[in-house]
């Protein structure tokens, strides 16, 4: 696990550590990139920021976006040790529903056939900073 000064709050509990990476865009927020507790990695949702300009990557185009999503979350992935074959669970939040078809040609290259984790997809009303596309997940740490 590494942490990077600047991102996330850094309190924690004893049954509980954050995980923070400089290869993942800093938190827009008062929390951590991911939470570790109990064997299992809490990953919080991932829009496509450049993890070097926190520029929004791709606006407006959904493809662009969910590349850059899901290569942030294997970046807090890869900070715990875990790979995408350790996620459980994801979240995936859609400004429009329409891109559905689109994001899923792109997530179903990372999470495949036999590895692909539980998933629930929404539509919501607005994503920080104009996303079109935010990703949340859940991994058990080998």
């Amino acid at each position: 696990m590494s942490s990077s000064a600047g991102g996330g709050d850094q309190r924690h509990s004893p049954l509980s550590h954050p995980v923070n990476t400089t290869a993942a865009p800093a938190p827009v927020g008062p929390y951590n990139q991911a939470v570790l507790a109990g064997g299992v990695l809490y990953c919080s949702g991932q829009i496509a920021l450049d993890p070097v300009s926190g520029v929004l990557v791709g606006e407006g185009d959904v493809e662009a976006e969910t590349r850059q999503v899901l290569s942030n979350l294997q970046a807090v992935l890869a900070a715990a040790g875990c790979r995408p074959d350790h996620v459980v669970r994801t979240t995936v939040y859609l400004a429009d529903l329409g891109d559905f078809a689109r994001v899923n040609a792109l997530y179903a290259v990372l999470f495949r056939d036999g590895v692909a984790p539980a998933r629930a997809c929404v539509q919501v009303a607005a994503l920080p900073r104009g996303a079109r596309v935010e990703i949340d997940a859940i991994a058990l740490v080998p």
